[in-house]
């Protein structure tokens, strides 16, 4: 890991020896995988590390006094739900070698895409006493890492995040909402989420049973597909760059837009489209209908 230029005095890395971080199931305890292919937002996940810190040597050579108190913690970030937060913290405030035990547990349906876990050896409070050349501010990291797990892997599927709309700008009486970032060079996976309402139960039954639909689910899950190709073809025929004339890297936002396109209007190009949507919006949204073919579910 490449050492931290920080405006203060830090330990050397070996202050702090983190072991691997575990993926705990009922089957035992497992070294964490790099992804998780066969992730859905129903599986929970239970993570658990141990992390021994050398305070003596941590506060001596970061020039702060004996009786400065540390703190080791962790903190969480998933890229496809754009949610984050502390999963555990220690304060440290005894000498000598200490060891940390961590133990993590995540809600599947506040995961999703890319979930980055960062540790890190901080100073818990703020010392007035510190000398100019040391860490004086709550919070000055003195040591850190970061590990990460690909809940979504390299298998084809929607990146998709179900939580409580009331925590988010999104109306919470809304059932879904696909969300779009970044430009069309952009990976696909880091720019499309479909967030599903936890609170609009008739939805999120039908993901839950996507595998073995009952009819209604089926209704459901049309109507979902089907307003998510809406949102894509009509961001994508907004933007200026997306033409017959473009060419978009794999795996990119563009390149995902461009299949859909000529998955939706097979020998059509993208200008024509383009005009009918902007001279008859009704009529290119029966189109879109059609092409997408709502409901039938057969």
């Amino acid at each position: 890991m490449t050492r931290r230029v920080l405006p203060y005095r830090i330990p050397l890395e070996d202050v702090v020896a983190p072991e691997e971080w575990l993926l705990v199931n009922e089957a035992g305890e497992f070294d964490m995988p790099e992804a998780l292919p066969d992730w859905d937002y129903r599986m929970n996940l239970h993570l658990r590390r141990r992390v021994r810190v050398d305070l003596d040597r941590a506060r001596s050579e970061s020039g702060l006094p004996d009786d400065a108190a540390l703190m080791l913690s962790t903190v969480w970030t998933a890229t496809g739900s754009n949610l984050g937060g502390p999963a555990q913290h220690v304060r440290l405030a005894e000498g000598g070698t200490r060891t940390v035990d961590f133990d993590v547990r995540l809600r599947g349906a506040d995961l999703g895409g890319l979930l980055l876990l960062d540790t890190a050896l901080v100073l818990a409070e703020r010392r007035s006493d510190a000398r100019p050349s040391s860490p004086r501010r709550a919070g000055s990291v003195l040591w850190s890492d970061r590990d990460s797990l690909r809940l979504q892997g390299d298998a084809p599927q929607f990146p998709m995040a179900v939580i409580d709309f009331a925590r988010t700008s999104i109306p919470d009486e809304a059932a879904w909402h696909l969300q779009i970032s970044g430009g069309l060079e952009s990976a696909t996976m880091g720019s499309l989420l479909l967030l599903v309402n936890e609170r609009n139960t008739i939805t999120t039954t039908a993901f839950e049973n996507a595998g073995k639909p009952r009819p209604v689910d089926r209704i459901v899950l049309s109507a979902v597909y089907a307003d998510v190709a809406r949102v894509m073809i009509e961001h994508a025929l907004s933007v200026s760059d997306f033409g017959e004339d473009a060419d978009f890297p794999d795996g990119s936002l563009g390149a995902t837009l461009l299949s859909l396109f000529e998955q939706l209007f097979p020998g059509q190009s993208i200008t024509d489209v383009r005009l009918r949507q902007r001279q008859s919006p009704a009529l290119f949204a029966s189109d879109l209908q059609a092409a997408v073919k709502i409901f039938e579910v057969s």
